[in-house]
């Protein structure tokens, strides 16, 4: 048997794993993507809300996610009303052009109200939209989610301007080479606005719910909860802080992580993260 630390991967993966090692297979171009980490304070710490995505999904069925997903071609328009770093400042943050910062963190706003309920913008730069929980808000959300309204029309109907100082820059994970649908995804940070409040309205979950980091952590480690190496990563960093403020200065250098795949004789491999070593049910040390 290989001697190889990580996560033995199913065996379905392990001939697409060679294909591509070998040649005869192309890896495929990862998506680019925004996920927003919405925190709130709480007794004894802080909560990260996280929704449990259903077990239709083609990918990450059944796993623990944060609230995001795809940028959509609309999310570059330049017409947002925007406040806060500008696309300029978020892109030096991720490594990334004017263009495609615009267009992450728009896809981070857009998705955070799509799957959460949640709107990242205000009347104002400096105020915050307050309950938007009524029927003419859910019949806007539901024409995001048809792309029959975009984020910036949404914005320019009620009067808003998106709000990125509302969020800061904590991740940058890229999908490993051998997975069929792969994603470029930019990891953000954000306090759950004052007024308003997370619903459950993702159709791509089965369950949402207001978690520990640690907790989610342990849950995870004893088996009983599916977290992707990304997220589980994520979740053991916020473990660290003690309140959303303290989250929020944080001020982190990102940087891109590939996670690394090993095609053995024994299996395809998952080689883990430092910071995972020995937390994961069925892993190598």
């Amino acid at each position: 048997m290989a001697d190889v630390p990580g996560l033995r991967l199913p065996d379905q993966m392990a001939e697409r794993a060679r294909d591509i090692e070998e040649g005869r297979a192309e890896a495929a171009v990862p998506r680019d993507a925004s996920t927003v980490v919405l925190l709130r304070d709480a007794v004894g710490g802080i909560e990260v809300y996280m929704l449990r995505r259903v077990t239709s999904m083609p990918s990450a069925a059944g796993a623990y996610v944060f609230p995001g997903g795809s940028v959509d071609v609309r999310d570059g328009d330049s017409t947002v009303g925007w406040s806060g770093p500008s696309p300029t400042e978020w892109g030096a943050a991720f490594g990334a052009g004017e263009t495609l910062a615009r267009e992450l963190v728009c896809a981070a706003v857009r998705e955070t109200f799509e799957e959460s309920g949640v709107l990242l913008a205000g009347p104002t730069p400096d105020t915050i939209a307050g309950d938007i929980s009524g029927d003419d808000w859910e019949a806007d959300r539901l024409a995001l989610l048809d792309r029959s309204l975009s984020l910036a029309a949404l914005l320019d109907k009620r009067g808003l301007v998106l709000r990125g100082d509302l969020m800061r820059p904590w991740a940058h994970w890229i999908t490993p080479v051998i997975e069929a649908r792969r994603y470029d995804t930019r990891f953000f940070v954000a306090a759950l606005p004052a007024g308003q409040r997370t619903r459950d309205v993702s159709t791509e979950s089965d369950r949402v719910a207001w978690v520990r980091p640690r907790e989610a952590v342990e849950a995870a480690r004893r088996g009983e909860m599916a977290l992707l190496p990304p997220t589980m990563v994520t979740l053991t960093e916020l473990a660290a802080y003690d309140s959303v403020a303290a989250v929020l200065a944080a001020g982190r250098g990102v940087r891109p992580r590939l996670p690394e795949t090993r095609v053995t004789g024994d299996g395809v491999y998952l080689i883990l993260p430092p910071e995972l070593d020995g937390h994961v049910p069925g892993a190598r040390p």
